[in-house]
């Protein structure tokens, strides 16, 4: 595909998913299909030649549509809004475009400075204390995680990271294997299976707090937890 094809095939993509947006209440929020639906629909392996844009863009409707569940549908109650808007797949298509990896400001100095800002931005809206935002040259600031799963994992390391190095700052005589097996965390139990999950890839051990009638954990209640741990030599951590 050339940019003159591109700028063509382009063009009816945007075309498709604007219909697709507009008429998306008509369609059935969640599809009747069994698993396995798709398998018997494509072939079983990469195909050596290639098809037409034409025929792969028929696939869409025919074979990709009677499977999608439409998150953006007026009747679709489940899980939570993925925040999709006209501006968002503009800037998503631009994104693409560009497909700067930044791992590091050499990378890409505008994505790791735009992050930067614009998380600070949001450390404003809901009112972090300043040691929290990045500002010009400061200790604190954000980064954009994949998902709020892949959030709770980064943020459990880089306090189990933290309370290592803590510990060994103490009692040098602790090996990182000493202290990783007396690290607990803590969470409500009416907390997301995420934060379970990410215990179990932290290597941590993670204890559930009793919640009340109103599905909220007082502070009595964990406190009474972290005494018992600190007590039976436990290193409460996250």
């Amino acid at each position: 595909m050339d940019a003159a094809e591109f700028r063509k095939r382009g063009e009816e993509m945007v075309n498709y998913i604007a219909d697709y947006l507009e008429k998306i209440d008509k369609r059935q929020v969640f599809p009747d299909v069994e698993p396995g639906y798709l398998r018997p629909l494509i072939p079983d392996c990469a195909p050596q030649d290639p098809e037409s844009f034409e025929d792969v863009f028929k696939d869409i409707e025919k074979i990709i549509m009677p499977g999608v569940t439409h998150w953006h549908s007026p009747y679709f109650f489940a899980y939570f809004p993925t925040a999709s808007s006209f501006p968002a797949l503009l800037a998503d298509m631009l994104c693409t475009g560009i497909g700067c990896v930044g791992f590091s400001w050499a990378a890409s100095p505008a994505c790791t400075e735009l992050e930067i800002i614009t998380l600070d931005w949001l450390g404003k809206m809901i009112n972090l204390p300043e040691e929290f935002l990045a500002g010009n040259g400061g200790q604190g600031g954000g980064v954009i995680q994949g998902s709020a799963s892949e959030a709770t994992l980064v943020s459990l390391l880089a306090a189990r990271t933290k309370a290592i190095r803590r510990v060994q700052s103490e009692k040098p005589e602790l090996t990182e294997a000493d202290i990783m097996g007396r690290l607990v965390a803590y969470t409500s139990d009416q907390a997301h299976s995420s934060v379970e999950r990410a215990a179990l890839i932290g290597g941590v051990k993670i204890k559930n707090v009793s919640s009340d009638d109103t599905f909220s954990v007082c502070g009595s209640a964990l406190k009474k937890v972290l005494d018992e741990d600190k007590a039976s030599g436990l290193i409460p951590f996250f």
